[in-house]
């Protein structure tokens, strides 16, 4: 039963970082090198709703499975710091796609517009950029979650 667990534990994580790598490493960058610029962002909008939901499936199935396996755990402290990273990547994953997603949704309009008030332009801009960070949280921590798995997941 732990061996399946864990297996679950570890796809999941994959999943998840590996979707983050797929989407801005290589759709988002193949969407706007190939079509032109409003195109591109319409499919990447299209998008982002599913690899929040995504996120949002993984944060949870990873939490939970962290309270299983820390039970079982010789070693609690590596446990809580694996905890502790998916608890980050699950807000900040919560916070772009519930928050800032919504937003910039509704601004995408507006900065299409043929005359568009620099306020407009620059809050998309801010929203876009804080996106992207929280996004490279996200990756960093998933990279750190794959690390600490790598050297103590034990079958």
């Amino acid at each position: 039963m732990q061996s399946i667990v864990k297996f679950i534990y570890l796809a999941t994580l994959v999943v998840w970082v590996g979707g983050i790598v797929c989407v801005s490493f290589l759709v988002a960058p193949a969407l706007f090198g190939a079509l032109p610029s409003a195109a591109a962002g319409d499919a990447v909008g299209a998008i982002f709703p599913r690899y929040y939901a995504v996120g949002y499936v993984c944060g949870l199935v990873l939490l939970a499975l962290c309270a299983l396996l820390y039970r079982e755990a010789g070693t609690q402290r590596w446990w809580r710091m694996s905890t502790a990273l998916f608890a980050v990547m699950l807000l900040a994953t919560l916070y772009a796609g519930m928050v800032i997603l919504p937003r910039t949704v509704a601004l995408r309009p507006q900065v299409r517009a043929a005359e568009v008030a620099p306020e407009i332009r620059a809050e998309f801009g801010r929203l876009h950029g804080l996106a992207v960070g929280l996004n490279s949280v996200v990756l960093v921590c998933g990279v750190m979650a794959i690390g600490l798995a790598a050297g103590r997941l034990r079958w």
